[in-house]
C-alpha cells in the first residue's frame, strides 16, 4: 500500500466528500440562476439559445465573452451604483421600477434583456427593445430638484448606457477569465452601443477612449441624492437574501464597490474596501463554479 492509498475506507470518504462538493456546487448554481433568470429560466434559455435565425453577434465577438462571464455579477452592481448618481435616472428608478418591492423581478427583466439582445436572434432582440421603448415612454416625472425627466430622453439613455458599458468592461478586465485585448475592448464598446442606439440613445462612445471621456464628461451632471444613497444601502447593506446567501453576495458587493471610480465612491460616501478586488474575484469564481453545474 502506498502513502497515497488509504484503502476502501479512504476511497469511501473521498467519494462522499466529492458528492457533497457536487451537491453544493449545484445548489449554488441553481440558486444563482433562479434569482437572475426566474422561475421560467429553462424556457427563456431555450428561446434565446435554441431559436434559429441571424444574430447581431457570435461567440467570437467580445460582447459575447463579456456578457457571458460571471464578472457581470459584481459589475452589474457597479453599474447600478453609477447609474444612481444621475438624479433623473435615480428618480425614474425610485418612482417607477419598484426595486425595493420586487428587486429580483427587476434583475430578471434586466438580465433577460441583456441576454436576448446579446445572444438571441435579431428578431427577438428587436422585440425586447420595442418592449423597453414602450415602457420608457410611460416613465416620466420630476427629480428631487423638481426638474422634469422622461426615460426615453436620448441624453438620459446615453448615461445609462455609459454606466453599464464602463462597468461591464471594467469588471471583465478585472474579474473575467479572459480579459480583452485593447482592440477587443474597443470592439466591445462599439458592439455594446448596438442595442443602446436602437433604444434611442445618441452620441454613443465607440472606443474605450471615448467611453472614458464620456464618463468623465458626465460628472458635472452627477450627484448622490438621498434616493441614490438609499439605493446604495439597499444594494450593499440590506440585500433581500436569506442569511446563508449573504456572505457570497458580500464578496460580489465588495468587488463592485472596488470597481467604482474613486470620485463615485466619494459621492456615495463609500470607502474603498480593503481587499475588495480579491473579494470580487473570489465572488465571481464562486458564481462561475456554481453555474458550471447547471449550464
Amino acid at each position: 500500500m502506498t502513502s497515497t492509498d488509504h484503502g476502501p475506507h479512504g476511497r469511501r470518504l473521498s467519494s462522499a466528500a466529492g458528492a457533497v462538493t457536487t451537491t453544493l456546487q449545484r445548489r449554488i448554481g441553481q440558486a444563482v440562476r433562479a434569482k437572475v433568470a426566474g422561475a421560467d429560466a429553462e424556457t427563456a434559455r431555450a428561446r434565446i439559445w435554441d431559436t434559429p435565425g441571424p444574430r447581431w453577434f457570435t461567440q467570437e465577438d467580445p460582447i459575447w465573452r463579456v456578457h457571458s462571464d460571471a464578472s457581470m455579477f459584481p459589475a452589474g452592481i457597479t453599474a447600478l451604483l453609477l447609474q444612481s448618481l444621475h438624479p433623473a435616472a435615480m428618480a425614474g428608478v425610485a418612482g417607477h421600477s419598484g426595486y425595493r418591492g420586487d428587486p429580483w423581478g427587476r434583475l430578471q427583466r434586466t438580465s433577460h434583456y441583456l441576454a436576448t439582445t446579446t445572444f438571441g436572434t435579431i428578431e427577438h432582440a428587436e422585440e425586447a427593445i420595442a418592449v423597453v421603448r414602450d415602457v420608457h415612454e410611460r416613465v416620466r416625472g420630476k427629480d428631487e430638484e423638481g426638474r422634469a425627466y422622461r426615460a426615453s430622453d436620448p441624453h438620459l439613455l446615453r448615461w445609462v448606457h455609459i454606466a453599464e458599458a464602463w462597468s461591464f468592461l471594467t469588471g471583465h478586465q478585472r474579474y473575467g477569465t479572459h480579459p480583452l485585448t485593447p482592440d477587443e475592448a474597443d470592439t466591445y464598446v462599439a458592439q455594446s452601443a448596438t442595442s443602446a442606439a436602437a433604444l434611442g440613445a445618441t452620441h454613443l462612445p465607440m472606443t474605450v477612449a471615448e467611453l472614458e471621456a464620456a464618463l468623465q464628461g458626465a460628472r458635472s451632471e452627477l450627484l448622490a441624492t438621498p434616493a441614490a444613497r438609499d439605493a446604495a444601502d439597499f444594494l450593499l447593506r440590506e440585500p433581500p437574501l436569506p442569511r446563508a446567501a449573504r456572505p457570497g453576495y458580500r464578496l460580489l458587493a465588495l468587488g463592485a464597490v472596488d470597481l467604482l471610480p474613486p470620485w463615485a465612491r466619494d459621492e456615495l460616501d463609500l470607502t474603498s474596501p480593503r481587499g475588495g478586488a480579491a473579494a470580487g474575484a473570489v465572488g465571481a469564481r464562486l458564481v462561475r463554479w456554481g453555474l458550471a453545474a447547471v449550464d
